[in-house]
């Protein structure tokens, strides 16, 4: 594929990363209103905000399955209607069963478009020939950052429900121009002349050889990476708002800036992503950012200052920025889809244990206590990347 297609490519791909981070940046601003809207206690909140990690993980081995049969490209599509049409249906609902049973929906399309672009990213990172996932996290975050900014400013004038609307809206037209693009497109086939779907495909001789390059228990390793870094990411999208105006008597607006900080500097991160791991390696890059984000996160979470706390959730979005994409990446690369769902999977499990986790550890001790869990594993992640350095990869 020239150059130009493949940067056109590049292009549409970091749209759709955008939009996602975006739609669900907008929900998470508004999880307070609807918390006092279908009144939930904070573990009852907890169990409802399980139906977006449960309808991810469910989804995740299916659509991995689906991109190797009707391709990465078409699958993204689908997935970004679906999470357009779903992020509407939070505000329609008048308890906490119901509101876990849309998130039930929103989490599927939500997991579901997380492996299809993911997928078809490792094909166009193989093909560049560049570490340049990060920037398409950055991407997301960057969607976030606008989602939760714009969410904070909006909130004071509308309701949740036409709020979440105009996100629906939005995405459904963004996804009508983009999506026509990335249709037209093919998944470029990289230097050695597969795309990931091809090694999803593989053959038992593969997959035997696979077995003995120990391919497979690096996946794994991979994954335990990102259900640290996932759980961690859930937690600030899930509960930061909620610590801010609950614990340190923020305003809704200031409660929003503080997921708005942390997505920016994930942003900032992954935009230097692909100079780190191109000087530092996979290796030191989980270290480093594993190591920086508990530091962020236990200052954010046991600070009685507002400004101290929107320092921690800026320092902890540097720290996870690049974890989750190294780990997705190094799974594609060596399973296709399969490798990507695996790693997905394993990611959004922590965030299937993150939001009922936190919100028991809430009820019974208190939420920056609670919140002290996202540092735990953000040092174990860090410890992860420490002992499996040989085998994990530069």
């Amino acid at each position: 594929m020239p150059d130009r297609d493949l940067s056109r490519l590049r292009a549409v791909l970091t749209t759709f990363f955008a939009l996602d981070g975006f739609v669900f940046a907008g929900w998470v601003v508004r999880i307070p209103d609807i918390k006092h809207q279908v009144h939930a206690s904070a573990g009852s909140l907890g169990l409802a905000l399980l139906g977006v990690s449960a309808g991810a993980v469910v989804t995740m081995t299916l659509t991995g399955r689906l991109c190797r049969r009707y391709g990465s490209h078409p699958v993204t599509v689908v997935c970004a209607v679906l999470l357009s049409l779903s992020v509407a249906l939070p505000p329609l609902t008048r308890s906490a069963p119901a509101l876990a049973a849309v998130l039930l929906v929103f989490g599927a399309a939500y997991g579901g478009i997380n492996v299809a672009f993911n997928s078809a990213a490792v094909d166009l990172v193989a093909a560049l020939r560049r570490p340049v996932m990060p920037s398409f996290h950055a991407a997301f975050s960057l969607g976030g950052m606008v989602g939760s900014g714009l969410g904070g400013l909006v909130a004071a004038h509308l309701s949740p429900a036409r709020h979440l609307l105009a996100l629906a809206v939005t995405g459904l037209l963004v996804t009508g121009v983009a999506g026509r693009a990335l249709l037209r497109r093919k998944p470029p086939a990289p230097a050695h002349g597969h795309t990931a779907a091809d090694r999803g495909r593989a053959g038992p001789a593969e997959d035997t050889h696979a077995g003995r390059a120990g391919s497979r228990g690096v996946v794994f390793v991979l994954g335990l990476v990102a259900l640290c870094t996932a759980y961690g990411e859930g937690a600030m999208a899930d509960w930061g708002a909620l610590h801010f105006q609950q614990d340190l008597g923020a305003s809704p607006g200031v409660a929003a800036a503080g997921y708005a900080c942390f997505a920016l500097a994930m942003t900032i991160g992954r935009l230097s992503g692909t100079a780190l791991l191109e000087r530092l390696g996979r290796t030191r890059t989980i270290v480093a950012g594993g190591c920086t984000a508990a530091a962020g996160m236990l200052l954010a979470s046991l600070t009685p200052s507002v400004g101290a706390a929107l320092l921690g959730f800026a320092v902890t979005g540097l720290g996870l920025a690049n974890l989750f994409p190294v780990a997705v990446e190094r799974a594609g690369a060596l399973a296709g889809p399969s490798g990507v769902a695996v790693a997905s999977t394993f990611g959004y499990g922590g965030m299937l244990l993150g939001p009922p986790a936190i919100g028991f550890m809430t009820d019974w001790l208190s939420l920056p206590a609670a919140l002290t869990s996202v540092a735990v594993l953000a040092a174990v992640a860090a410890a992860i990347g420490l002992t499996t350095r040989r085998t994990a990869g530069r």
